[in-house]
């Protein structure tokens, strides 16, 4: 079985296509600047050259055709036709309540993804986007919607709702969604696995999803019990461009005292703040840790301001499972950040964390970075986001029960 996996962005369109008898991407690649004069394909199949190439790409099925002709392309593609294709995965950020779980896609489902675009305006217009391109352009193929919410349809009520008037939830669905859950899904399962070959408990795990995006899990016996993430992904920890978690208050004392608009307040927490509003330097973690190595204060601040509260985060899901097992770093910087790792665990020794530093230090990859006497293991878990989205594609053409 080949499934595609498609993640479809406001400008951009990455992919992988995935062979299902090993696991293993057989291609991938990118459409960058979709809708720009600068649009271009980046592509990759396994044993042959990569290619970049520029073109005309006024939207996403334009972005798509490209797609596939670089799939099919004789000399660096991976397949002769798109017939060869099985089954395409789409990640959709936002599926609400309704989905619990991955699900074909129709015209029911693709407008209810677009009915939720308002809790989610900057994911799911797009991820709709290349919902319809691949549609169009291959119109038999079972098409599947992943959602970065279902996972976390198991958290109870007290942990979703909000102290809002009720009717907000019941009548407007405002309440915790969370995010991520592809992620938290695929590093929660794995992490277990790991854990379990040792004889080691695995029964309360906080996974941390750190890029650029960031949000913490609490996993109890395999489900979701609580997220960082809200209504939308600005809620929680610390991130690139993104405040998480503030006093609300401000917001209208910005609008009262400074003028602004509803569509500034929303920029500001979206894309002005985190990483970048505290520094100034930008959202990459690896320019900021330079900088404050080199002494940069503001750099240094952002470094204790994201660490501390993660640390808070992994405190309060400790208590919320009622214990903890082990924390999971993933994502780009929890996978290859060795000092937001340290920074995060600091203090947390009285949980019964105890980092290897040395092991810390060189760990890029799958590893258990704790000391052996720690009770609480720390593991790094390289996500695969496009294999949980494959595999779920895979079960849902199949027919298989979750």
């Amino acid at each position: 079985m080949l499934v595609l996996v498609v993640n479809a962005g406001s400008s951009s369109l990455k992919y992988q296509l995935i062979d299902m008898s090993n696991e293993q991407a057989v291609a991938k690649g990118i459409a960058e600047r979709i809708g720009t004069d600068e649009a271009q394909l980046k592509h990759e199949t396994t044993g042959k050259e990569k290619i970049t190439r520029k073109g005309v790409m006024p939207d996403h099925q334009a972005a798509m055709k490209y797609v596939f002709e670089a799939l099919t392309d004789a000399d660096f593609g991976a397949i002769s036709d798109v017939s060869e294709i099985t089954a395409i995965g789409h990640r959709v950020v936002h599926g609400g309540e309704h989905f619990s779980g991955s699900v074909a896609i129709n015209a029911e489902v693709t407008k209810v993804i677009s009915d939720l675009s308002q809790l989610a305006p900057l994911h799911n217009p797009p991820n709709l986007m290349g919902i319809d391109a691949a549609v169009k352009l291959v119109p038999d193929a079972p098409q599947i919607a992943v959602f970065d919410t279902a996972f976390h349809q198991s958290i109870p009520s007290h942990a979703y709702i909000y102290a809002l008037p009720y009717e907000l939830y019941s009548e407007h669905g405002i309440r915790r969604y969370g995010f991520h859950g592809t992620s938290h899904k695929y590093v929660a399962a794995r992490a277990r696995k790991m854990l379990d070959a040792r004889g080691l408990p695995s029964g309360c795990i906080v996974t941390c999803h750190i890029g650029n995006g960031v949000s913490f899990t609490a996993v109890k016996d395999g489900k979701s019990v609580d997220t960082s993430m809200g209504l939308t992904p600005v809620e929680g920890l610390v991130m690139g461009t993104r405040c998480g978690d503030l006093d609300p208050a401000i917001m209208p004392f910005l609008q009262k005292q400074f003028g602004y608009t509803a569509e500034d307040v929303d920029n500001l927490i979206n894309k002005k703040s985190g990483l970048q509003g505290i520094t100034g330097l930008g959202n990459d973690m690896r320019d900021i840790e330079d900088a404050a190595a080199a002494g940069n204060e503001r750099a240094l601040l952002a470094l204790r301001i994201f660490c501390y509260r993660q640390r808070k985060y992994i405190g309060a899901f400790a208590a919320a499972m009622g214990g903890l097992d082990a924390i999971v770093f993933t994502a780009g910087i929890g996978e290859h950040s060795p000092l937001v790792r340290e920074m995060t665990c600091e203090g947390l020794e009285f949980l019964g964390v105890k980092l290897n530093q040395e092991v810390n230090a060189e760990c890029h990859t799958e590893r258990d970075i704790s000391t052996d006497d720690s009770r609480v293991r720390v593991l790094v878990v390289p996500t695969n986001e496009e294999l949980a989205i494959a595999r779920e594609t895979a079960r849902v053409v199949s027919g298989a029960a979750e």
